[in-house]
């Protein structure tokens, strides 16, 4: 019996039930996130930050996300893949909005998620009109942020609840809350028939999602709302220098790995 991938269907049942959403960018971590028991995973454009280097997403193109997507893809069997749409690949009309979207779903991804506020609200129509299911995503707006509002927290309610309810109308299965205050994500989250999904939002979202590389601490200085559940860039750092020193005095090759670990 094959194994099926969560749907947006299914989450979107998730509503007033907690559940984990990750990123992942590549084969191995996704991997590992899906046998942790995550089936939420995340393709961020994030990965411009963690993973390519850049100094913000702006720069991360529709093939990159294509790329990684497909690489997530191949290394899980259930977990739900959302694919982030970048900038530039949706705003400036419907039609690049429903191209960006069948190239990462002909990727692998199981649904997409763009950024924007009720000015949106078409290119989520457009979309899920072509049949592929979108999470939107209000707050903060990385993508743009630092053109307008900067990354400060969101707490105007009124204007939040006006943006959630309009894509929850053209269709969204989900919503995406970033940087939003506590106060204000609670009655988003109270008031929309669809499971909100927060980072720094609170603990009233339905779900919540962090970057990988802040909570497994392989990325310098992250947010303040992040919880950091492990410390790999030490760990990376003094194996890397363990296989340094062998290979400089001749122990590697030739040492068992048990030798090795835990030294």
């Amino acid at each position: 019996m094959s194994i099926k991938r969560v749907t947006a269907g299914e989450i979107r049942k998730r509503k007033s039930e907690p559940f984990a959403v990750m990123t992942a960018y590549d084969a191995a971590f996704a991997h590992i996130a899906e046998a942790a028991g995550i089936d939420v995973l995340l393709v961020g454009d994030s990965l411009g930050m963690v993973v390519l280097g850049y100094n913000d997403t702006t720069a991360v193109d529709l093939v990159d996300i294509v790329r990684h997507t497909g690489a997530v893809a191949r290394a899980t069997k259930r977990a739900h893949i959302i694919a982030d749409l970048p900038f530039g690949s949706y705003q400036a009309s419907d039609a690049d909005a429903v191209r960006s979207a069948i190239a990462a779903v002909k990727a692998g991804a199981s649904s997409v998620k763009l950024e924007g506020t009720e000015a949106m609200v078409p290119r989520v129509r457009a979309i899920v009109g072509a049949g592929i299911p979108v999470m939107a995503h209000i707050g903060v707006q990385p993508q743009t942020a630092a053109l307008e509002t900067g990354y400060r927290k969101q707490r105007d309610v009124d204007a939040l609840l006006r943006d959630a309810r309009a894509h929850a109308a053209a269709g969204a299965y989900g919503l995406l809350l970033e940087m939003v205050d506590d106060a204000a994500a609670a009655e988003v989250t109270a008031k929309l028939p669809i499971p909100t999904v927060g980072i720094g939002a609170g603990p009233s979202c339905d779900g919540q999602v962090l970057v990988l590389h802040d909570v497994l601490g392989l990325y310098p200085d992250p947010p303040s709302f992040v919880r950091q559940y492990a410390d790999l860039a030490t760990i990376a750092t003094d194996a890397l220098r363990h296989y340094a020193e062998d290979v400089r005095t001749r122990r590697f090759p030739g040492s068992p790995i048990s030798s090795v670990i835990g030294r």
